[in-house]
């Protein structure tokens, strides 16, 4: 019986040995890009794990080797990265949508996390919402799938009053943005809420179906103000453009400066949504992520984004700043100015990347006014307009370290707004208040006191 004990555990000892042998090899398969082939069988244990577990700690991500083209909200500190780039798809505008891989990188074990705050719906709940998915329901179209319009009437959603108008957006199961993205954004929305990040009410996840339910933002997007065409679409004048900008600003420092400091890491016009006072809200955060520990300057990750917006030290190296996602809303302070997309390769050449051919008007205020957007019709306050696009040239710096820090952009813009200088106005109207002038000096009406 001894040599039997003796042989049991020798056994034990070489099948754990060759099992983790045998893990490590299925890791670096997955790591590398190539992940096997799974059977049917396989998969549908998968699904059913996922529907049982329900719950990581908020903060405490858990490790997975397996590489998904999608965002993971945990972090990594890894101080070197090797990029391979691949394509991701483009979204509504045309805005080219990128991944690159570099490395390994951690990820969520396929649970979300408990989400007290939001309610569950089911399929049918959202199908009959949004009237079956109806295609002139539509409200934009991306990477993801699409957006509809729906009404949550009084029995479906519990809460006085019928017809509540939500957005749904619906997850195309073939959509290179999967489970991890969708995870994702369930999982910092439900935590943080803000009056400038855009409320998720709620989630489906049945079988194969991944939804979301949002409030409806009835403005859309700033994205369909600044470059949407038709008579449907209409043109902000400044004072909204500076709300919306101040808005879009309060939202990205308020994820800065949380507990769990968020990197946004896709920051664009097409993500700053308007409701119907035009007060501008964030949305989307499938590519978020967990900032650097107080030990770390910068977490090291894949490059996700869309071109045009992404910080370059991102792009270069796969090292993600906090302040990575201040240069995006540099960019988005040009598009503000100009009216004209990050990249838009119909424009003329060297005018492709907006910031490129920016920068030397930003830099001069007589110049600036050759790019501003031709829907302000001149009105607007040429000081206040030059000084954002000072603002906007701190942003864009090459250096992170150099960059301002979000609460920095919001104290600066609430200064600009508080500029007391009128818009300009056509050129004849120095000579209108001549005339002006005139007729009350020459009037026995005209009183006595300086008019102001």
């Amino acid at each position: 019986s001894r040599k039997l004990k003796i042989l049991i555990n020798n056994l034990l000892i070489y099948i754990y040995i060759f099992s983790g042998i045998c893990r490590r090899k299925k890791q670096l398969i997955y790591v590398s890009g190539y992940a096997p082939t799974r059977r049917q069988s396989e998969v549908k244990k998968e699904r059913k794990r996922r529907t049982l577990k329900m719950g990581i700690c908020w903060g405490c991500p858990t490790p997975s080797t397996t590489a998904h083209l999608s965002s993971v909200i945990s972090q990594t500190t890894s101080n070197t990265a090797s990029s391979t780039a691949t394509s991701r798809g483009s979204n509504m505008s045309g805005d080219s949508v990128f991944s690159v891989s570099s490395g390994d990188e951690s990820s969520p074990n396929d649970h979300i996390l408990p989400t007290p705050n939001l309610r569950i719906f089911s399929f049918a709940e959202l199908k009959s919402a949004t009237k079956n998915f109806r295609p002139d329901l539509v409200l934009g179209e991306g990477g993801f799938g699409k957006v509809f319009k729906g009404w949550l009437d009084e029995k479906a959603s519990g809460k006085s009053g019928s017809g509540t108008l939500v957005a749904v957006k619906k997850l195309n199961p073939e959509s290179l943005q999967g489970f991890e993205e969708w995870q994702c954004e369930v999982n910092f929305l439900e935590k943080l809420s803000h009056p400038h990040l855009v409320r998720l009410l709620g989630y489906c996840w049945e079988n194969k179906e991944l939804l979301l339910v949002y409030e409806f933002m009835q403005k859309g997007s700033l994205e369909n103000h600044l470059f949407g065409r038709g008579c449907t679409v209409q043109s902000l004048d400044w004072n909204i453009r500076l709300k919306i900008v101040i808005g879009a600003a309060k939202g990205l420092c308020f994820l800065h400066t949380a507990n769990n400091q968020v990197i946004y890491r896709d920051f664009k016009a097409s993500n700053i949504l308007l409701d119907g006072s035009y007060t501008a809200k964030i949305s989307d955060f499938g590519l978020a992520k967990f900032g650097p520990s107080a030990s770390q300057s910068h977490v090291t990750t894949r490059v996700m984004g869309t071109c045009g917006y992404a910080a370059p030290e991102y792009v270069a190296t796969g090292h993600l700043y906090v302040k990575s996602d201040v240069y995006g809303f540099g960019v988005v302070l040009v598009e503000i100015l100009t009216g004209l997309r990050a990249l838009d390769p119909n424009r003329p050449s060297g005018q492709c990347n907006l910031v490129d051919w920016a920068k030397p008007y930003l830099s001069d205020r007589r110049k600036l006014n050759n790019i501003m957007d031709q829907g302000l019709d001149g009105k607007y306050p040429p000081k206040a307009a030059f000084q954002i696009a000072q603002l906007a040239l701190k942003c864009l710096v090459p250096e992170p370290k150099n960059r301002p820090s979000m609460k920095e952009v919001v104290e600066t813009l609430e200064q600009i707004k508080s500029i007391n200088e009128s818009p300009k106005e056509p050129r004849n109207r120095s000579a209108r208040r001549h005339g002006k002038q005139s007729l009350r000096h020459r009037s026995p009406l005209a009183p006595k006191h300086r008019v102001r």
